[in-house]
């Protein structure tokens, strides 16, 4: 009886639909019942929509739980719930309000719902003055657009959306705007919305007169995916050559100083080349989407040179322009001399100024129109009046410059900029040495013949472009070394020679002499490679190419002859000159700069006073106290002459006889001082 008495199902809604969900069948009249009650709670919030309603909100709860066990019954109810919460969402009571969205999110989750129109009405519900609400409704939009798109692209759906997202950042609302920019940036990180309309659709934001919208659409393009994992060592084996096959191809043979420095040499090759040869991770792929980039970063320089908006706002247009410029290789020929006024030690923020300088650089600006931006920083920042700090960061801001546009530096001011390679300050020393060695690959001839460094076959090789020059070949560079393998091996075969192993059948099991032909046989090649001219090797590089199919193994041989050629010295020339060591870095270029390529200094700056006591306080939290602390028993008691004379000041001690040091007493005083402790320690044993 006790159980009777417990169920009360016209009161109990929870209990009702935990019954319902097992059996709705069964309870169908207490069904109907409550959607009567609900109907006629909703005649009464109307009149007055603005007061809280708790029984209307837990009746929109239950019929939401159970609105898929009547589906016919309950057609209606979403469309009625939502065009409640479209007339009244200004004057709703926060609670009930928040009550009606998750009745809709529960349905639409349940799929009762059409996700078009819910969307949208969740779009206009971004104007309520209510952060929590706005928080809920951004994370059911981006995961229920999530959910729709998961199994296949729904075009039609994210047409739709994205035509009402298109209105929804030109609100009036700026908070509505901003949260449908966000909408729109985290589903492009996810993938789902990652296509070019979505894009340009933002790109509309960078243009918005509400600073947290430019703000957000600026940060989109200037932000950063998630970097990708790193290819396995096996497969980076399988691409190109390994440490191991230099190691076997140079340590064959006389263990010689000489043979040992080349090792070294073709080591850092080897790792500069892989560094090459990994994918680039663009910082954003969104802005190689953008329809035309000469149209948006024309616009974008407008509004910067029209802006009124904070410096840091300022600096994020700069760099958006500056990505846009150097990405798409664009002509913005106003764009440097407007940075050129902000060029200025003291300037804030100037290490992003000339970072936006080399990054807006590529080589098809005229070399004239970069000119005057090298000088500037020349001038401004490479001068003895300066700190080392200053110096380095304008020549390493002018070697990035340069890197990309060469022909836009004159042979004097380089030769000039080449001097500090012996200045006293290490990181100014090692920039000028970068330069150095940047132009010593892309045209020695501009440096002096003592900063040239020893020419290898790939320098010589290398060919100084005019302006607007590209190098189109028909042929792969070095293929010419598998026509002269193959040429080898053909010789060595016909000489009788092979490659031998320990005989199975020697009884004795001694050691038998093996002749090692592939070690001579790659010396052979690279000198017949060394002494045949450059016109024969591209004519057989060429003849390679096109009469055959070029396997990994192939491709393998060749990357190592195309880096034993940055090793190996030029013919006819000697091993005079040494190579500068340089940071591994400084060939490693992707498509995006970052201050590291400007602020890098070699040598760790000294620190001041204040940091060095820092550290040293940071490095004694474990230690204990040196000096014993004497505790009064009486801590107001005064202090004793003796106590007192510690904190007076030296000069006015200085001729009291206690003050004076033991080490500076007369012989007679110390046979005074003596005797009295000696008569004293008497007096005390008596």
């Amino acid at each position: 009886m006790s159980g009777r008495h417990n169920n009360k199902l016209p009161n109990n809604l929870p209990q009702l639909q935990n019954l319902i969900k097992r059996d709705p069948p069964s309870y169908i009249e207490e069904f109907l019942q409550q959607y009567r009650h609900y109907q006629s709670n909703v005649h009464i919030f109307k009149l007055q929509p603005d007061k809280p309603n708790k029984e209307l909100a837990d009746l929109v709860m239950f019929l939401a739980q159970v609105g898929h066990c009547y589906k016919q019954h309950l057609s209606n109810f979403p469309q009625e719930l939502s065009e409640l919460l479209m007339n009244h969402h200004t004057v709703l009571e926060s609670d009930l309000r928040m009550t009606f969205c998750k009745a809709l999110i529960l349905m639409r989750n349940k799929d009762l719902i059409n996700p078009s129109g819910l969307l949208e009405l969740f779009f206009e519900l971004l104007r309520c003055h209510d952060k929590l609400l706005r928080k809920t409704l951004y994370t059911h939009i981006v995961a229920d657009i999530k959910n729709i798109n998961a199994k296949h692209k729904n075009n039609k759906v994210n047409t739709t959306l994205q035509n009402f997202m298109y209105t929804m950042l030109r609100d009036s609302n700026p908070i509505a705007a901003k949260i449908s920019l966000d909408v729109m940036g985290e589903l492009y990180k996810r993938n789902i919305w990652n296509d070019a309309k979505t894009v340009n659709v933002i790109t509309t934001a960078c243009f918005s007169k509400v600073t947290k919208i430019l703000v957000g659409g600026m940060k989109f393009f200037l932000g950063k995916d998630v970097d990708e994992k790193d290819s396995d060592d096996s497969d980076s084996e399988a691409e190109g050559p390994s440490a191991r096959d230099l190691m076997v191809r140079y340590s064959t043979g006389k263990k010689t100083t000489k043979n040992k420095k080349k090792m070294e040499r073709a080591m850092k090759v080897l790792k500069k080349n892989k560094k090459k040869k990994k994918p680039e991770v663009f910082n954003f792929s969104a802005i190689h989407l953008i329809h035309d980039p000469q149209d948006f970063s024309e616009k974008m320089l407008k509004q910067l040179e029209d802006s009124k908006e904070r410096f840091e706002v300022k600096i994020m247009m700069m760099e958006l322009i500056s990505r846009l410029v150097g990405i798409h290789e664009l002509f913005l020929f106003n764009y440097y001399p407007f940075i050129q006024r902000f060029i200025q030690p003291h300037q804030r923020e100037v290490t992003k100024i000339l970072l936006c300088a080399a990054q807006s650089s590529h080589n098809l600006v005229p070399p004239e129109v970069i000119e005057p931006l090298i000088m500037t920083i020349a001038n401004n920042f490479v001068t003895d009046r300066n700190s080392g700090e200053v110096m380095t960061v304008g020549i390493n801001a002018i070697k990035e410059v340069t890197a990309r546009c060469p022909l836009a530096i004159t042979g004097d001011l380089l030769q000039d900029l080449a001097q500090y390679k012996t200045h006293k300050d290490k990181n100014v020393m090692m920039s000028a040495r970068g330069l150095i060695q940047l132009f010593r690959n892309l045209n020695p001839q501009m440096l002096h013949k003592r900063d040239r460094g020893r020419p290898t076959e790939a320098s010589s090789e290398t060919k100084v472009k005019d302006y607007g020059e590209l190098e189109a070949k028909d042929y792969i560079p070095g293929a010419e070394v598998l026509e002269v393998e193959e040429q080898q091996k053909e010789g060595d075969k016909d000489d009788g020679w092979e490659s031998a192993s320990i005989s199975d059948g020697d009884e004795d099991g001694e050691w038998v002499d093996v002749h090692h032909s592939s070690d001579e046989d790659a010396g052979e090649v690279a000198e017949k490679l060394q002494a045949m001219p450059l016109e024969e090797r591209k004519a057989k590089a060429a003849a390679v190419s096109a009469s055959r199919l070029l396997t990994q193994d192939d491709f393998k041989k060749i990357r190592l002859v195309q880096m034993a050629k940055e090793v190996n010295a030029a013919p006819g020339k000697g091993m005079k000159r040494k190579n500068v060591d340089i940071d591994e870095e400084e060939d490693n270029r992707g498509e995006i700069l970052t201050l590291r390529n400007i602020e890098k200094l070699h040598k760790k700056p000294k620190a001041d006073k204040e940091t060095r006591l820092a550290t040293a306080l940071a490095g004694r939290t474990d230690r204990k106290e040196f000096v014993r602390k004497r505790t009064k028993l009486n801590p107001h008691a005064s202090t004793s002459n003796k106590e007192k004379k510690k904190t007076k000041n030296f000069m006015m001690m200085r001729h009291s006889q206690n003050v004076r040091s033991k080490g500076k007493r007369s012989f007679r005083e110390k046979q005074i001082a003596l005797r009295d402790a000696l008569l004293k320690r008497k007096r005390q044993h008596k």
